[in-house]
């Protein structure tokens, strides 16, 4: 007898999964493709990068174009244009009659030098100056005097002669008529040539004798004159004994003690011109071929900014870097010290429409032969050519267009790779 199984009554049951879940799977699966997707190019490009750097490490910049000013800025201290050192004009004690700081005017007394040599000398050139006045004066009345003994001995001559020619012509005419004898005619007509030779030689001794004593009255006045302009000099040396301020300013550094007894051309003191001051800065080396005279400047100091131009570059260079002075231009400052600490920024140049980018460490570590131009994560090596620098940017001449990112800074942990990857 056989037993009946119920595979007659069985069926299949299906199991049905909802569409809600379907919905579900299928997002997912998009979400990793989609994933996939996005990091396999990056994964790739990862792969064939050199290495990969974080980009905390990096700074990264967009090349602009814009207006370029190239400028120095540089702390500087105030100083005077005009300083001027006095110092002695003769050896003796130095009386001081002011103080360091003490203000004082042009043409104000400083110090006195006591030089008793210089006085007595002068003394004694103007007691030699009254005798050769008195000598001049004394050849002008001599020459008075011989002139007029001269034009008196002429003047007879001339007297006689005249007499003697009245009578000659009162002999002659009383020959004619027998009153006297020809021995008589002979003598006044000797008597006439002799006071013609007495008048000729009065003449001569007149005209010789009065440029004698004209040659004589010149020597003794040029010896007067000579004798003035010594002592007017010793006058001037006496009276630079008061040393005076050449300046309105204020009395700088004393080099020298009251009373102190100085040899001739010693330092006294100086005298600051405080109206006329003056801001001197180190300049590197590497900027200072570009600066020249008249370069316009701004000093900024005690919240306040003032017009400038640079107005002296030194010619030598010292520890790498080059002294400027900058003046104040337009309305002085006031209240400002001398050594005081100020900022200055001068205007080397200024262009337009020039292709820039932020200065970076990336100008000193390629050595301005190339940069790396960020693109989708990678940083690639690119040559350019960098021109001049300024404090915050720096003139791109080639290899970069306008809106290129570059890393400015950190390109030292790429090692020189023609490709680098930045992570997050």
């Amino acid at each position: 007898m056989s037993i009946r199984d119920t595979s007659a009554t069985d069926r299949i049951i299906e199991k049905r999964v909802s569409k809600k879940k379907l919905g579900i799977f299928a997002a997912i699966g998009i979400v990793v493709l989609g994933l996939l997707i996005w990091l396999v190019p990056g994964a790739l490009r990862l792969f064939s990068a050199g290495s990969s750097v974080s980009a905390s490490r990096l700074q990264i910049a967009s090349v602009e174009r814009g207006s370029f000013v190239r400028d120095i800025a540089a702390d500087g201290r105030v100083v005077a244009a005009v300083s001027p050192t006095l110092y002695a004009n003769a050896a003796g004690a130095v009386v001081l009659q002011v103080h360091a700081g003490d203000k004082v005017t042009k043409g104000q007394v400083l110090a006195v030098i006591a030089s008793p040599e210089l006085t007595n000398k002068l003394a004694q050139e103007e007691n030699n100056e009254d005798a050769m006045q008195v000598a001049y004066q004394q050849a002008k009345v001599d020459a008075n005097q011989q002139r007029s003994k001269l034009q008196e001995s002429f003047d007879n001559a001339n007297i006689d002669q005249q007499s003697a020619a009245r009578d000659l012509k009162r002999y002659q005419e009383a020959y004619k008529k027998g009153a006297v004898s020809q021995l008589d005619v002979d003598r006044h007509n000797d008597a006439l040539e002799k006071a013609q030779i007495q008048l000729s030689h009065a003449k001569a001794n007149l005209g010789m004798d009065d440029s004698s004593l004209t040659l004589e009255i010149r020597a003794k006045k040029l010896a007067y004159d000579r004798q003035k302009l010594l002592v007017a000099d010793l006058k001037r040396q006496v009276d630079d004994l008061n040393v005076r301020s050449p300046v309105n300013g204020q009395v700088g550094q004393l080099f020298i003690a009251q009373t102190a007894t100085v040899p001739k051309d010693a330092k006294l003191l100086t005298v600051v011109d405080l109206s006329a001051l003056e801001v001197q800065v180190n300049v590197p080396e590497s900027f200072a071929r570009d600066l020249a005279p008249g370069m316009p400047a701004v000093i900024s100091g005690n919240g306040k900014d003032w017009k400038g131009a640079v107005s002296a570059i030194s010619p030598e260079v010292v520890n790498g870097e080059v002294v400027a002075r900058v003046r104040f231009e337009g309305n002085k400052p006031e209240q400002l010290r001398q050594n005081q600490r100020l900022s200055v920024r001068i205007v080397l140049d200024k262009r337009d429409n020039v292709l820039t980018v932020a200065r970076g460490s990336f100008v000193d570590e390629s050595g301005g032969r190339y940069a790396y131009v960020v693109r989708d994560g990678i940083a690639y090596k690119t040559p350019v050519t960098l021109g001049p620098s300024s404090i915050d940017k720096v003139e791109i001449l080639q290899g970069l267009k306008e809106g290129d990112k570059i890393v400015i800074s950190g390109t030292s942990n790429f090692n020189g790779a023609a490709k680098v990857a930045i992570s997050n």
